[in-house]
């Protein structure tokens, strides 16, 4: 069986890259802002401080029946 036996050098670049690779995570998710200019029905997320994206909102659906029972009425009989 062979065992590569890493270098202080190569363990080291390994946790850079690990440490960098998490900061741009962190950056790049989106992130919500304010837009006066849209007004309050509009959604903007900015993304790593560069990408702007902007949809309308959602309206939270309203259900027209409750349950089964409701739908169906009181029992006859």
């Amino acid at each position: 069986m062979t065992f590569f036996r890493l270098s202080l050098k190569a363990l080291a670049i390994t946790l850079a890259a690990a440490a960098l690779a998490g900061a741009v995570l962190l950056l790049a998710r989106p992130q919500p802002i304010e837009s006066g200019v849209l007004g309050a029905t509009w959604e903007c997320n900015r993304t790593a401080f560069v990408l702007t994206t902007c949809a309308p909102r959602v309206q939270q659906a309203i259900p027209t029946v409750e349950t089964w029972k409701d739908a169906v009425g009181p029992n006859r009989g």
